[in-house]
């Protein structure tokens, strides 16, 4: 017989050596200090201030090659996120100087302690529509619009917080609650609310819900009629296809992607010399007003930490900054994944934090980075971090001398603006695909679209989060257990309902376990397993009488105290029938624990671990031969492996 390899516990660790090895994979899987190992203590000071400050490694290589791309990658994003935060900081029921102001300072603060090159920082249509929503349950933004922007302040104040807590914890993993089906339904049913809010400036109505779901919208469209205004809605739709035309051009010829980038601001331009020559304000057409002129008046004493909405800004600043956070790094390293370079995950998190603490200091509300935004600064070629600053400055050029420009700025054209800019955000052929893949990710996707449509913007969330939950859940506590049969002519045992070919062994059942055994899924395991062997009981006739159960546990990378007592239970159950338990290929932590409580191996005796499922049937097959051709009487002595 050939030999039979052993299978041995892992080298011996104390207590401590173990937590520290599981907590650095849990928290520092990247291993950030591996590039310290070595260095004098100047070179680790360099090290670390450019690791906290990305701008001191690739600043002193900058180049004016370099500033010549991103001067015309940041005026072009300027052109758009000069439209946007206007629009934006309606959306989110805030004074349209808060959106200029939010391109501004936050930019200027990232371009310090970001990583990416192509992200484009300002406000973003999901964020400022939770923002907005959230504090509108409690207080109005028009009776009482101080209040309403000091909530506004303390929860990006929060929302800063909590990202860069998250950063410097390193406790990233948590907004990985957030899959890609969820979001892709969210990010749907967001842009169809953030749409249907903007009928009240499309259609001119004065009177306007409250409300975000999508019958409480509708019923104040049809009830309020006799508030549209034919003006409004003809410039409405002019410029709406303008827009949605330049966004075509650009999709369909990305070298044009200036055509869709300029397309906003070329709207505000024409709209706004538009109703000023025809004085629109006298027929029925809405319009900004006059801006305050200035960079951002500091805001820190406008911050609110008592009182009785400390909950709501708490749970709002929660909310809009693991939003913004998750559009921030998937934006980031979307683009950082297309240019072949790397984006910490950890440092951005940090990077997006201080700048929503900073912003709140500046009147300034959530920001992140931009999808659309960030697209368009990197078909313009922006080079690093600098486009972000030559915006800023832009944006600063603008809130300093040209803010009586907007002054007769239609809002229908900002709802326009912001319908084009969210339609995006409605991933058809995503959902198709994910439809193909798991039904049950599509349910969770559909169930994140249809709440927030129907309920509100963060219950939909909600429901998602937890239907994901509980799929999670439902997959530790039912994990998967498949039958392995032999495919023909080889030694490789695999599922014999996914290989047609693969058969079974005569008196042996090999069974696969495909998750970690703990408390919660034990029981499952028990059961399942004597429901195998019931089974087999009941076939005896096509198959042989049943000798040995053999666990294939390749896939078993943990298990608990409750887990070894899986196997003293069914170990009990299979030697009254007669049948023997056999572990093949038990990891690392599984041997181990099973060592320390079978010190005698007499629990799981050492013949009955093996490295292969071959190996075992082979030596458990010549076993059983060598048993069947000794005499009635005579001793047997089982070989020990």
């Amino acid at each position: 017989m050939e030999e039979v390899h052993h299978v041995v516990a892992p080298p011996h660790k104390s207590t401590f050596q173990k937590l520290k090895a599981r907590l650095k994979e849990t928290f520092f899987p990247d291993d950030p200090l591996r590039q310290f190992k070595g260095q004098p203590l100047k070179t680790k000071f360099v090290l670390g201030a450019q690791y906290f400050f990305p701008i001191l490694q690739w600043g002193p290589n900058y180049t004016f090659q370099l500033f010549k791309s991103d001067l015309i990658a940041g005026l072009t994003i300027a052109s758009l996120a000069i439209p946007q935060g206007i629009s934006y900081a309606k959306l989110a029921n805030l004074p349209p100087i808060v959106g200029l102001y939010s391109s501004f300072v936050p930019p200027l603060v990232y371009a310090v302690l970001g990583s990416s090159r192509d992200l484009a920082v300002g406000p973003v249509s999901i964020a400022s529509l939770v923002l907005g929503s959230m504090l509108r349950q409690e207080v109005s933004p028009t009776t009482d619009p101080l209040l309403f922007l000091q909530l506004a302040f303390t929860s990006t104040f929060f929302a800063g917080l909590f990202q860069a807590s998250l950063g410097i914890l390193r406790l990233g993993f948590i907004i990985d609650f957030l899959s890609k089906a969820i979001l892709i339904g969210f990010m749907a049913g967001a842009a169809i609310i953030v749409s249907l809010q903007q009928l009240k400036s499309l259609l001119g109505i004065t009177h306007f819900t409250k409300q975000m779901g999508l019958v409480p919208v509708m019923t104040s469209v049809f009830h309020n009629v006799h508030e549209w205004s034919w003006q409004t809605i003809l410039m409405g739709i002019c410029f709406l296809m303008l827009l949605l035309l330049a966004r075509h051009i650009s999709i369909r010829k990305p070298k044009l992607f200036w055509v869709s980038a300029g397309a906003p601001l070329v709207s505000v331009i024409i709209s706004t010399i538009l109703v000023f020559a025809i004085k629109g304000q006298n027929h029925g057409i809405s319009v900004i007003g006059k801006l305050q002129e200035g960079i951002n008046p500091p805001s820190w004493n406008m911050l609110r930490f008592h009182g009785s909405h400390l909950g709501l800004v708490i749970k709002t600043g929660i909310i809009t900054g693991i939003l913004s956070l998750t559009e921030g790094i998937a934006v980031g390293r979307t683009f950082a994944a297309l240019r072949n370079y790397k984006v910490d995950g950890n440092k951005e998190m940090m990077a997006i934090g201080f700048m929503n603490v900073v912003g709140s200091f500046t009147s300034c509300y959530v920001t992140t980075g931009a999808f659309s935004r960030s697209a368009v600064n990197n078909n313009a070629g922006a080079k690093s971090a600098v486009s972000n600053v030559v915006m800023s400055v832009t944006v600063m050029v603008t809130l300093l001398f040209l803010m009586p420009l907007f002054q007769y700025t239609p809002n229908v054209v900002l709802g326009a603006i912001i319908v084009t800019a969210v339609i995006g955000l409605i991933d058809i052929p995503a959902a198709c695909l994910i439809w193909r893949i798991d039904k049950f990710d599509f349910i969770v996707m559909l169930t994140a679209f249809f709440g927030v449509i129907f309920i509100s913007v963060q219950h939909g969330l909600a429901l998602a989060v937890g239907l994901s939950t509980f799929k999670i859940l439902l997959q530790i506590t039912r994990p998967k257990t498949v039958m392995l049969g032999k495919i023909p002519g080889t030694d490789i045992y695999r599922n014999l309902h996914q290989y047609k070919e693969a058969v079974r062994v005569p008196g042996f059942l090999i069974l696969s376990i495909e998750a970690p055994i703990n408390f919660a899924n034990i029981t499952y395991l028990n059961e399942r397993t004597l429901r195998w062997i019931e089974d087999e009981e009941d076939n005896k006739k096509e198959y042989s009488s049943l000798q040995f159960v053999i666990l294939e546990m390749s896939a078993v990378s943990a298990i608990d105290t409750s887990g070894i007592s899986l196997f003293r239970d069914l170990k009990a159950a299979l030697e009254k029938k007669g049948i023997e338990l056999v572990l093949v290929n038990p990891l690392a932590e599984v041997i181990e624990k099973l060592k320390r409580v079978d010190e005698a191996d007499e629990f799981i005796p050492a013949q009955n671990l093996f490295l292969t499922v071959g190996e075992a049937v082979a030596s458990l097959s010549t076993a059983m031969k060598n048993q069947s051709t000794i005499p009635e009487g005579a001793h047997t002595i089982m070989p020990h492996y």
